[in-house]
């Protein structure tokens, strides 16, 4: 429960921050930030080098093990943050704008910062202290909101958004070590090295993939077409991927050290992947689907005027976005199996499928770009789960009569709702709330039609019936006995 009200409060928070900053802030200052995001993406990916997930997944690990990770992670973080720093002049030349080297080594202070918790992250995780992960980032998360929000009043510029960067990394980081209550031994070499950097070799191979695939689309874009093109084109993205990101992120640490649990259950980790996998597609496929049909109405009034052109952009990758939440739940299977090379060669597909799409859609602005990422997608995502699925306890039919009603469901659901535009309330926060709702119902008719849908409406039910049924006993009722 606690870690629910933790996540809703992150996600609120996000989403407010967005909302917020966005009339605080012009779409230059957003596109100048958003040329430092692949970078910091990059750098944060390296730092990792895939080690969080080495001490997660592992059977059993030992405080030997942990301490040379740890020590691993610092000594990149280091590095990393150093060659950040001498590099600031060459990033500012290659995107023609000054403003980008005193940030781009500002932010060096952030990777080193980060890179400190990495290890008391994962131990919270392994330990399954979801609770306190999660109370901990909404905690960051408010702090980044708070400072970025304070500075855009007294001075609106860009270094609002770095300083909510510094306190949403600085907080946690702090809070994070003191949840952990570890301590690192001094820094030496363990027998096992070999092993935990091979695996982490794997993860850090798909995540560096993965940087090319979802940040290769702001560099291409702030190089052709300025700040204000990519501005508009990192709102949308944006706001669309916080409650994406709110959704997945604490189900990653959730169901890859559960899964990894139950690898020698094959029955029981099919269920509970399929299961889990089909409350998040019935929780967050209707609410997409509407923001796609309603995207002319919900930017305006979640952003402001200045942000209109934002909304065909934000339509074309709210397509993107149906298949993401189709695709990105891969990851807990290839890495609770502990298949690192196979994760790989799928990141290397992606980033290929990705950066073509890119270039061929950059001649047309962003919003071409957000076409062609949207049917890089709808192309990727069988070559994704037949690889994914040759071998393991899910297969390939699985999916299919799983996932697929829901699929189907969320297709109809954009087209249902765009339709009955014309009969929605005029007021906008009605017209959004009506959407939301005809989404929703259309959804839970289509999937009823279905075994698998069937058996979502009842896993939903179970999950908030027993809240629905506690009620507080009246103010002058007398304490139960015992």
């Amino acid at each position: 429960m606690h870690a629910a009200l933790a996540q809703g409060v992150l996600l609120a928070t996000q989403i407010g921050s967005v909302v917020v900053l966005s009339r605080l802030l012009s779409p230059a200052d957003f596109g100048l930030i958003a040329m430092t995001v692949p970078i910091v993406a990059l750098v944060g990916m390296m730092q990792d080098f895939g080690l969080l997930q080495a001490t997660v997944q592992r059977p059993g690990i030992r405080q030997d093990e942990v301490s040379f990770l740890f020590w691993v992670n610092i000594a990149a973080s280091v590095t990393l943050a150093l060659l950040l720093f001498l590099s600031a002049p060459l990033i500012a030349a290659f995107y023609g704008d000054e403003r980008v080297g005193p940030l781009v080594a500002a932010l060096s202070v952030i990777v080193i910062t980060s890179g400190a918790a990495a290890q008391h992250g994962a131990i919270l995780q392994r330990r399954m202290h979801f609770g306190r992960v999660a109370a901990i980032s909404a905690t960051g998360a408010v702090s980044a909101f708070g400072v970025a929000t304070l500075w855009a009043l007294y001075r609106g510029d860009y270094w609002a958004i770095y300083a909510g960067m510094v306190a949403g990394t600085l907080i946690p980081t702090i809070l994070t070590w003191i949840s952990a209550g570890w301590l690192p031994d001094r820094p030496r070499r363990v027998a096992d090295a070999r092993s935990l950097l091979g695996f982490g070799a794997g993860v850090t191979g798909f995540n560096l993939s993965n940087f090319v695939t979802h940040n290769s689309d702001n560099v291409l874009i702030g190089r052709a077409w300025g700040v204000v093109e990519l501005g508009l084109y990192d709102r949308a993205y944006k706001l669309l991927l916080f409650p994406l990101s709110q959704i997945a992120n604490p189900l990653n640490r959730v169901m890859i050290p559960s899964l990894s649990r139950m690898l020698h259950q094959p029955h029981r980790y099919r269920s509970a992947y399929l299961r889990v996998h089909r409350l998040v597609l019935f929780v967050s496929l209707p609410g997409v689907a509407c923001a796609i049909a309603l995207a002319d109405v919900l930017i305006p009034l979640a952003l402001g005027a200045q942000w209109n052109a934002s909304a065909p952009i934000f339509q074309a990758l709210g397509m993107a976005g149906l298949m993401t939440l189709l695709n990105t739940p891969s990851g807990w299977l290839f890495i609770s199996q502990g298949r690192t090379r196979d994760y790989l060669l799928w990141g290397v597909v992606m980033a290929t499928l990705a950066v073509t799409a890119y270039v061929i859609g950059l001649p047309y602005g962003a919003f071409g770009v957000a076409v062609a990422l949207s049917v890089a997608q709808y192309i990727k995502t069988p070559i994704l789960w037949g690889w994914l699925c040759r071998t393991g306890p899910v297969t390939l039919r699985d999916v299919i009569t799983s996932a697929g009603p829901l699929i189907l469901a969320g297709h109809l659901a954009v087209g249902a709702v765009h339709l009955a535009r014309p009969l929605l309330p005029q007021t906008p926060v009605l017209t959004l709330l009506t959407g939301v709702a005809l989404s929703y119902a259309l959804t839970a008719l289509v999937i009823s039609a279905f075994p698998a849908g069937r058996a979502t409406l009842r896993e939903g039910w179970e999950l908030i019936a027993p809240r629905l049924r506690r009620t507080p006993p009246p103010e002058d009722s007398p304490p139960p006995p015992g």
